[in-house]
């Protein structure tokens, strides 16, 4: 009764004024409901999409993971032959690689690659100098992609250099091998070999060797059966071989030399303890001895007999170099990753070495499988010259060559 009072007492224009306000509340709450409905269906259409580019989406990658699957096959497992040509290994070495890295060098699967592919890509690289660009078309990849796994399994391999570095071994008392028998605890050889790099060009004067190329002068160590003890890239193409040499057995982790063991150097090296170099001045390269001529002095039989034992890092050298064509022409990866390219490339040849029975890249083979026994003691730590170790290489090519003439006479 009260509320009717009230009304009635209301005007009539008031009164119309309460229903259009009424009015405009009910409409306003349709529409939102309206909108609310709208926004629901939005989703419901955008779930049901989402679903539908899902389904196609697992359908296309599941198409491209066997094409990729179907390929990586074809590549490292139809045949060795193809295996060889493409990733410089048969298919045991390949797959001996792959769960070495697994185990060692911390490589894993990812949700997108599996680690053969990985390596695949890497030692393609490295085999053709494959660009980044062909690796994608090749390997159907993005280039972030290929870059990103070919840093990964860098990384791998330079964390096996404690397990694929060959362990020196010295040459016995009785060995019958013709090149080494007269160099007993001889170690292996060494040298010092240019590959050629890109560097910004301020730092191209630094990287200019003697023959006019930017190159980084690498020192390289090897055993009698041409398998690398220990590398050091990364010096600059005009530093000396010798203050290369010096700077590596001065390192923490550098070559190791204990006294009483060494290794076969060239002329461009010190005569020291240690590292035992030619007779200067005398006929030393093997081409020397061709012809059928032979040495008239002592100097001359030690220096031929040097050279022939020498030989094997100039040779091993080589092989390096043919077996991966990212190491005969420059690359366009910064300097540091172009220095752990040489170590992974020299990892890789021991590994090859090992690994496969015969060398795709060399003709004739060295099986001697001796074991080394344990070397102990201090090492050297600097080179120069002495009387006594000057007396000493004297003796033997005195040594060598009245032996030789002897056996000649009788």
């Amino acid at each position: 009764m009260i509320l009717f009072a009230v009304m009635a007492r209301l005007s009539l224009a008031t009164r119309n004024r309460i229903k259009k306000r009424k009015l405009v509340l009910v409409v306003m709450f349709w529409l939102d409901m309206l909108h609310i409905v709208s926004m629901f269906f939005q989703l419901l259409c955008f779930i049901v999409e989402y679903r539908v580019r899902k389904r196609s989406l697992k359908a296309t990658c599941g198409h491209d993971f066997h094409s990729r699957r179907g390929e990586i096959h074809r590549l490292c497992y139809e045949s060795d032959e193809t295996c060889i040509n493409q990733l410089r290994m048969n298919r045991n070495a390949f797959t001996r690689l792959c769960g070495m890295l697994e185990r060692m060098g911390g490589l894993k699967d990812t949700k997108h690659m599996l680690v053969d592919e990985q390596v695949a890509m890497f030692l393609h690289t490295l085999a053709h100098h494959a660009k980044n660009r062909v690796i994608k078309h090749h390997f159907r990849r993005s280039g972030e992609t290929v870059s990103r796994y070919f840093n990964d399994v860098l990384h791998a391999i330079i964390r096996l250099q404690g397990e694929l570095f060959k362990k020196p071994e010295p040459v016995p008392e009785n060995s019958s091998d013709e090149r080494w028998k007269w160099f007993k605890n001889c170690l292996g050889a060494l040298d010092g070999t240019y590959i050629r790099v890109r560097v910004p060009l301020e730092d191209k004067p630094r990287y200019r060797n003697r023959k006019g190329e930017i190159a980084t002068n690498v020192l390289g160590v090897c055993s009698q059966d041409m398998q690398f003890i220990y590398v050091l890239p990364g010096w600059e193409g005009s530093a000396a071989d010798g203050r290369v040499l010096r700077n590596a057995i001065s390192r923490r982790n550098g070559l190791r030399v204990p006294h009483g063991y060494y290794y076969l150097v060239d002329a461009g090296y010190t005569n020291g303890e240690g590292f035992l170099a030619p007779y200067r001045g005398q006929r030393y390269h093997l081409n020397d001895w061709r012809d059928g001529q032979q040495p008239r002095t002592p100097e001359e039989f030690f220096n031929m007999k040097h050279s022939s034992a020498r030989n094997v890092i100039e040779r091993c050298f080589g092989l390096l170099k043919i077996r991966w064509a990212i190491l005969r022409s420059p690359s366009f990866f910064p300097i540091k990753t172009q220095n752990r390219i040489i170590m992974a490339c020299c990892l890789l040849h021991n590994f090859i070495r090992r690994m496969m029975p015969v060398d795709p890249v060399e003709e004739e083979l060295d099986n001697d499988e001796q074991l080394a026994e344990g070397i102990n003691g201090d090492p050297i730590t600097h080179i120069e010259t002495s009387n006594e170790w000057s007396a000493w290489r004297t003796n033997l090519a005195n040594e060598m060559f009245n032996s030789w003439r002897n056996r000649r006479e009788i």
